[in-house]
């Protein structure tokens, strides 16, 4: 049973932190959260004692081969697949990149890619620039007033010609979660690949690919505590009938290594691994959920009348990430109050999510704030009282 995030056990959590032993409160995790001391210590050491590449005889090398095992072995348990099915890259954009020029070998010209209008462009990008080289056709699906995914229009495009219906598991923008299930249900119904970009909801929600029907997954250790990297899940029967792009005497298998190009980077992977350890100390997602649930029910209760939150009003539906502007003073100026007061929001236009940013008419930026496991009630509080002030 996974253990309650009490007052006790985040003071706990928060000295395994150095980077928040110095006053300063950090409310942009929707853009990379903070790094527990192990996890770097992790990447350090590959770095002074395993410093090799993996096939040789010789200790170091063996080293590196374990790394990369047992990172393959927790990224399966994280994601709920199995080990031959993980592909580590270098973020969630170079892997789309790549898998998706990988997937779209077998496409044709007319061919259609669905992805949805709640999408961060690493998501969409990869399949505008396949379907300008092969003539392919990209549609949007469209959204609710309240940010949520239509699926009565996503079932209305899908046809005998779409081939992958790509899309964000939650916005890393104003933090709505769409049904995973449903949309990979719709998309196998249409003879569609499932492709979930599950970047911002695998730092707040437990994944089972298995069970959601996904057939490609990506995601970021770095926004659940861990170091810049890519991973992925690709259905066995999926990858085995892609022809990969590959130097061609590497590794190819266990299968998920087909796909991935170059030299590993083996101290992130040791960071990754220590990252998976971390998470599992504190009980793991299932006992994080409830307690930043808690965190986004705090800030919405309390939040000023001046302050505009955008998508749902409340925490159905969504994770505790929340797009604001404070009536009557510019974005900038509100992220640039809180960092003379020492607390860390950021003010941007698009948040890389374009359609959506079309859809939700604030004029030029708006604030962008986020909660996770290692922030406290007190800073909630602390965040409102300077909206208040500002």
């Amino acid at each position: 049973m996974a253990q309650a995030l009490g007052l006790g056990v985040i003071a706990a959590i928060r000295e395994r932190f150095s980077s928040l032993q110095r006053g300063f409160i950090f409310l942009d995790a929707p853009g990379g959260s903070q790094v527990p001391d192990e996890v770097g210590d992790a990447v350090a050491l590959t770095l002074r004692e395993a410093s090799a590449n993996m096939g040789a005889l010789y200790e170091t090398s063996r080293r590196v081969g374990e790394i990369v095992h047992e990172a393959e072995t927790r990224a399966a348990r994280f994601l709920g697949c199995r080990p031959h099915e993980v592909i580590f890259g270098a973020n969630m954009t170079s892997l789309d990149f790549t898998l998706s020029r990988t997937a779209g070998r077998n496409f044709a010209p007319g061919d259609e890619i669905l992805v949805s209008s709640l999408d961060h462009d690493g998501g969409v990008a990869p399949w505008l620039e396949l379907a300008h080289d092969r003539d392919l056709v990209v549609r949007h699906v469209e959204l609710h007033d309240d940010t949520t995914l239509d699926y009565d229009d996503l079932e209305s495009k899908l046809s005998e010609r779409t081939r992958v219906v790509a899309f964000a598991w939650a916005s890393n923008a104003v933090g709505t979660i769409v049904d995973a299930q449903r949309v990979c249900s719709l998309a196998h119904e249409a003879g569609a690949l499932a492709w979930i970009d599950a970047v911002h909801y695998a730092a707040h929600e437990p994944i089972d690919v298995a069970q959601v029907g996904a057939d490609v997954l990506i995601c970021s250790p770095y926004k659940f505590c861990g170091p810049h990297l890519g991973i992925a899940f690709g259905r066995e029967e999926v990858l085995e009938g892609w022809r990969p792009y590959k130097a061609r005497p590497a590794p190819t298998t266990p299968l998920g290594r087909r796909f991935e190009t170059g030299t590993p980077p083996y101290e992130l992977l040791a960071g990754f691994n220590a990252t998976i350890d971390y998470l599992d100390s504190i009980g793991g997602l299932e006992a994080i959920r409830p307690y930043e649930r808690e965190l986004g029910e705090r800030f919405l209760a309390s939040i000023p009348d001046r302050v505009t939150v955008y998508g749902l009003p409340g925490m159905e539906g969504r994770v505790p990430t929340f797009l604001i502007n404070v009536d009557g003073v510019p974005a900038p100026a509100v992220a640039q109050h809180m960092a003379d007061r020492g607390i860390g929001v950021w003010a941007h236009d698009s948040w890389y999510s374009l359609d959506l940013y079309r859809r939700l008419g604030y004029d030029d930026q708006a604030v962008r704030l986020g909660f996770i496991h290692y922030n406290t009630a007190d800073e909630v509080d602390r965040l409102v009282s300077e909206l208040e002030a500002v």
